[in-house]
């Protein structure tokens, strides 16, 4: 019995002339070189391991010269026994590049988990720039399970998981059936030894008499089709023992039956315009002997599967009462399936894996059948897909976008764990916040209590995720600091005891600090960078110097007793010489029913009756109100009407808004605020000169005719 290593040298001399037979031959006795130390769990020489996984990239995979190079020096490589620069001098950049792959899915040794086995695949195939890697990779772990009795029984069950979860996967997507049904026999071999066994042993007793059955049923269907000139082939395949255990447990019935342990297909050489008339032909052919199951028909010839697969499939009985599966195609169709263009893979109802790692697959078995000695072009990927995988300390891997940073690796795994991130280590290096993460980074998060997200995070993260976290968690901070800045203010009113009412003080000191809007003004009182003690004098000066005119208090008291004298109070454009204001909380407007409050030192202050604030200072100063009512001939002059209004975010609906105000109305327009659109609508306030409340809601009735406009109503600011 020939040696392994006799065995590769026959090989070699079979599959490579010159050169390549020369740098395959170097290869073999540098790895005979560098291994020569180690030994296997057996104690056999280390390097049959990767001789071993060399003779199957050669003979069963049938790659060339560069991948069965790298097969038998990849172990030295990962082993730090030779660098990379030595492999591209004494061999080439391409066996270099193939080793580095290698290298890198070696150093892959996480945690695994079935809700993880689809990120782990796609981590192997993101690793293959090459796509021999990927090959070379199955073969490694083809030689490993085929000496998986010499294993103790912890890595025997380890690597049967991971070959049955991961490498076997990925051996059906690219059509490497043989290698895919053995890692999987293998497999449950360690894995369920009794269920392996005991199908092992019922296959075993029934071979002679499946091969005898077969003989027969094929008997009287090949003589009638030879009889009508049909040029055809029919293949017999029986069943995995993987697949037959797994039938048996998804379907919870036992072996005797499972009907399609084996399967006939009658494949049809003919013309592409005659393959439905060929096919249902044979068909007919087959049931004129053995009676259909008409529940277990399938035709995928009139009408192929969403993923292009074409086949005419039935279940047929004997006279004996046997079934047997019969599978009819054409030639045509058979390439296809055989090829991996109808998906073989989706056609078992196996879902693992993104398209995009799938295509790449698909074109990968493309160049596996196409490949020239030596000359197959690296495919690469550059993570084509957008993403990478990095690993937890404790091996668990997550997928994220290839942008992605520490940071967004830490909201990933819990929003908590992000929101008090500092820092981390990427492969035991300390690293920022804002880091990049790459393929394969073991990551680590830092966190300190007094962390909190800040605005500047969201240019540091990539994914939606992270970002909708840190701008909820913004607002929710936003929120709690207007309420505390707002309420801090009315308790400083309070305690000064300043007859101002709360919104009058955010406008004076919105005005003094030149801030926007009073959410500015309590987040700054939230965060203490405003000391509103400071401010006191600010506001008492406001109420005391109003229109920059001092009254003193007693004429002030005076000039109440005068007001109340009368009866009501007439606005029109002489008020008697009575100092008076229309109150910017509620900008009253001619035909508006009002409300006066005779302030100390400032005249009258004319609310409209609905103003927020008249309940307020009703109930407390009830002896300084005065009925106020408009003078009917009065001039309309120039008021300012706060209308909010609520659009569809369509183009052009504010410039419809503006244009119906200004050009249509003849009004002017004072200011307005629309922010930008929130759930695919606008909303904001427009402060319009309007001469009186029926022009107001004349603005509105136009508004609300404008296409796209939802909502048009008149508020207080």
């Amino acid at each position: 019995m020939k040696t392994l290593r006799e065995r590769f040298l026959n090989s070699l001399e079979k599959n490579f002339t010159g050169t390549f037979k020369t740098h395959v031959y170097e290869a073999l006795t540098t790895a005979e070189e560098g291994l020569k130390d180690l030994v296997r769990y057996d104690g056999a020489p280390f390097v049959e391991h990767s001789i071993g996984m060399a003779l199957i990239v050669m003979d069963e995979i049938g790659l060339g010269s560069n991948s069965t190079v790298s097969a038998l020096l990849h172990d030295i490589l990962c082993l730090g026994k030779m660098n990379f620069e030595e492999v591209e001098k004494r061999w080439n950049t391409e066996c270099r590049d193939i080793m580095k792959g290698l290298c890198n899915i070696s150093d892959v040794n996480a945690k695994v988990s079935s809700e993880q086995a689809i990120n782990f695949r796609e981590l192997i195939v993101s690793y293959s720039t090459d796509p021999r890697v990927i090959l070379i990779k199955l073969a490694d772990r083809l030689e490993v399970m085929r000496s998986l009795a010499i294993f103790p029984p912890e890595k025997q069950q380890k690597k049967s998981w991971e070959s049955l979860h991961l490498y076997a996967q990925i051996a059906h997507k690219l059509g490497l059936y043989s290698i895919k049904n053995e890692l999987e026999d293998i497999s449950l071999r360690y894995l369920e030894p009794t269920d392996y066994k005991d199908i092992v042993a019922k296959l075993e007793a029934s071979a002679t008499e499946r091969d005898e059955f077969i003989r027969r049923f094929k008997e009287p269907v090949e003589a009638r089709l030879d009889q009508i000139g049909m040029k055809y082939q029919i293949k017999s395949r029986t069943k995995s023992i993987y697949s037959i255990w797994n039938k048996m447990k998804r379907m919870k019935i036992p072996f005797e039956e499972i009907f399609d342990i084996f399967a006939l297909r009658i494949i049809v050489d003919c013309p592409n315009e005659q393959e439905k008339s060929s096919c249902w032909g044979v068909y007919s052919v087959v049931t004129d002997f053995y009676t259909p199951n008409p529940d277990r028909l399938r035709d995928w010839i009139s009408i192929p599967k969403s993923n292009g697969y074409e086949s005419l499939h039935t279940t047929v009985v004997t006279p004996e009462g046997k079934w047997a599966e019969i599978q009819i195609r054409t030639k045509r169709m058979d390439e296809i399936a055989e090829r991996g263009i109808a998906a073989h893979w989706r056609y078992k109802g196996i879902k693992q894996g993104g398209l995009n790692a799938d295509k790449w697959l698909m074109q990968l078995r493309e160049l596996i059948d196409n490949e020239i000695e030596g000359e197959i072009p690296a495919l690469r990927r550059n993570n084509s897909l957008g993403e990478i995988f990095v690993f937890t300390p404790k091996g668990d891997l997550r997928r994220l976008p290839e942008e992605a940073t520490l940071l967004d690796f830490a909201f990933d795994i819990h929003t908590d764990l992000g929101a008090a991130c500092t820092g981390g280590r990427i492969n035991q290096r300390n690293v920022p916040i804002r880091e990049k993460l790459r393929n394969g980074d073991i990551v680590e998060i830092f966190t300190a209590k007094n962390q909190k997200p800040k605005f500047d995070w969201l240019s540091i993260v990539a994914t939606s995720k992270a970002r909708n976290k840190i701008r909820a968690y913004l607002r929710e901070e936003q929120a709690k600091a207007a309420t505390f800045g707002r309420e801090e203010l009315e308790r400083k009113i309070k305690n000064w005891k300043i007859n101002i009412t709360i919104d009058e003080a955010v406008t004076i000191l919105c005005k003094h600090l030149k801030l926007r809007a009073g959410f500015e003004l309590y987040s700054r009182i939230a965060d203490g960078k405003l000391n509103l003690i400071e401010y006191k004098e600010l506001i008492s000066e406001h109420i005391d110097h109003a229109n920059h005119h001092h009254i003193p208090k007693i004429r002030a008291e005076r000039e109440v007793k005068e007001i109340k004298s009368s009866d009501a109070l007439i606005i029109d454009d002489n008020i008697g010489g009575i100092e008076y204001k229309f109150a910017k909380c509620c900008n009253p407007i001619k035909g508006d029913k009002l409300f006066g409050f005779i302030t100390v030192g400032s005249g009258v202050s004319i609310h409209r009756n609905d103003c927020p604030n008249v309940k307020r200072l009703s109930e407390q100063y009830p002896y300084r109100t005065i009925e106020v009512s408009w003078r009917e001939d009065i001039a309309g002059g120039a008021f300012c009407a706060s209308i909010r209004v609520v659009a569809d975010d369509i183009p052009g609906v504010v410039n419809l808004i503006t244009d119906a105000i200004v050009r249509d109305l003849k009004l002017n327009i004072r200011s307005m605020n629309i922010p930008t659109a929130r759930h695919g609508q606008v909303a904001g306030i427009i402060n319009i000169e309007a001469p009186s409340v029926q022009a107001t809601d004349l603005i509105i009735h136009t508004l609300l005719k404008i296409k796209g406009v939802v909502k048009a109503y008149r508020v207080t600011q």
